[in-house]
């Protein structure tokens, strides 16, 4: 098991409903994509901020990362809504 800090940011914090949390993560847990799997399944908070986890974006230690990036390693996950620019 791989213990972490999650961090939460925009509209993605005001679903979960926290700014950050730390968690111990199960070891099927392997990719960004699998700890977006396992957060939705926490609770309808969760689920309601991960519904369609692929607009969401992500950072391992404050590197922009793809879903499918190992999380291997990582002391910080970041989760936060697509960008726009202007």
């Amino acid at each position: 098991m791989t213990e972490v800090k999650l961090v939460y940011f925009a509209w993605v914090r005001e679903r979960v409903g926290v700014p950050e949390e730390r968690v111990t993560l199960p070891e099927t847990v392997h990719t960004v994509r699998d700890v977006a799997a396992w957060l939705a399944g926490r609770g309808e908070h969760y689920a309601a901020a991960f519904e369609n986890s692929e607009i969401v974006r992500a950072a391992i230690d404050c590197r922009h990362v793809k879903p499918e990036t190992p999380i291997a390693g990582a002391s910080e996950i970041a989760f936060f809504p697509p960008m726009t620019g202007g």
